[in-house]
Formats: structure tokens, sequence, C-alpha cells
């Protein structure tokens, strides 16, 4: 058995209007004032990847069409819906009344290890991914359901916001949806 390569129309992905049509996943990301565009693409390439339903950009986080966002995005921004909060705390007030739990992914004390968090089927869940240097403000810690933590075994402190966002968003998603397929 061979492993060939394969074509990106091999890959059989849905076409950008079909993808829109899609029914979405119940979760969403909450960009907590990040400060580096190329990053804020990044994460809407990712959540592409995971069907994910709704990027919320809040503070200083650039916005779409930012060229350097479009770089890294690489047309996900088109297939990904979003809306830009100035304020962060309206943008969790506005979930909260959508009904989901808040995840706040940061290193805190009585966080929850990602390894050990167990997600429900029948939660809508915003995952709130903070400024590279200040992490998540702590109004929005305070006002989340639970703290992520993505355990870490090297001698640096943190991960980069977007590959913390990949990896949350993995974890979830195959918890959720790839553990136990639904019929």
């Amino acid at each position: 058995m061979g492993h060939k390569k394969l074509k990106l129309d091999e890959l059989n992905r849905p076409q950008l209007e079909d993808f829109k049509e899609m029914s979405k996943k119940n979760i969403c990301l909450v960009l907590d004032n990040i400060r580096s565009a190329q990053n804020i693409g990044s994460m809407f390439r990712t959540a592409d990847a995971f069907s994910i339903k709704h990027i919320y950009l809040t503070g200083i986080s650039a916005t779409p069409p930012n060229k350097d966002i479009l770089k890294t995005a690489l047309g996900s921004t088109e297939s990904v819906e979003w809306t830009y909060f100035e304020s962060s705390i309206e943008c969790i007030q506005h979930l909260k009344t959508l009904g989901y739990q808040l995840l706040s992914i940061e290193q805190t004390q009585n966080s929850t290890m990602l390894n050990e968090f167990a997600p429900q089927s029948e939660c809508k869940y915003a995952l709130v991914m903070g400024n590279e240097v200040e992490g998540v403000n702590q109004d929005i810690i305070d006002l989340s359901d639970a703290v992520l933590e993505i355990p870490q075994f090297g001698t640096k402190h943190s991960l980069n916001v977007s590959v913390s966002a990949g990896i949350v968003l993995w974890d979830v998603y195959s918890k959720l949806f790839l553990a136990n397929p639904k019929p």
C-alpha cells in the first residue's frame, strides 16, 4: 500500500458557496485584542478547516480585508463569518445572550488542562484567544465559564496564539465530532 500525495481536486472539499450553506459546528472563536494580522489570518484558516460557526474580532484586532490577514487566511475570510466588536466585554455579553459557554484559553490558577476537558455535545462554546503579550484580559477570564490550559513541557511560557487556537479547536472538535460520530 502506497501513500500517494493527493492533488487539491482529489481532496473532495466543498466549493465556497456550498460551504457557506453547510451547517456549522456550535463553536466560535473570540480573538481578544490580537495584534498580529497574520495570526488572525491563520485562525481564519483553522476555523474554516473545522467548520467553525463564527469568529468575533475585538479591540485592536485587525479585520478583513487587511492584506496581512488575507496573506495567511488564503481565502477563508470569505468562508468563515466574522463580526467586529470594539469592546471585548460587549462581545462576551452578546455571546452569553446567545447561550454560549465561554472558555478562555489561558494559564490561570485552577485552570482545566485541555486533555481533561470533556465538552458536552449539547453546548455551544466560545473559545477566547488572547493578545500575544498580555493573554486573555482578566475581565474576560472573570466572566468565563471555564479556563482551559494547554499542557506544556518546555522552557517557554506560551505558544503562538494561532498555534494554540489550532490545538484547542482540534481537541474540542475531535472530542465532540470524531470520538462519537453520529450516524
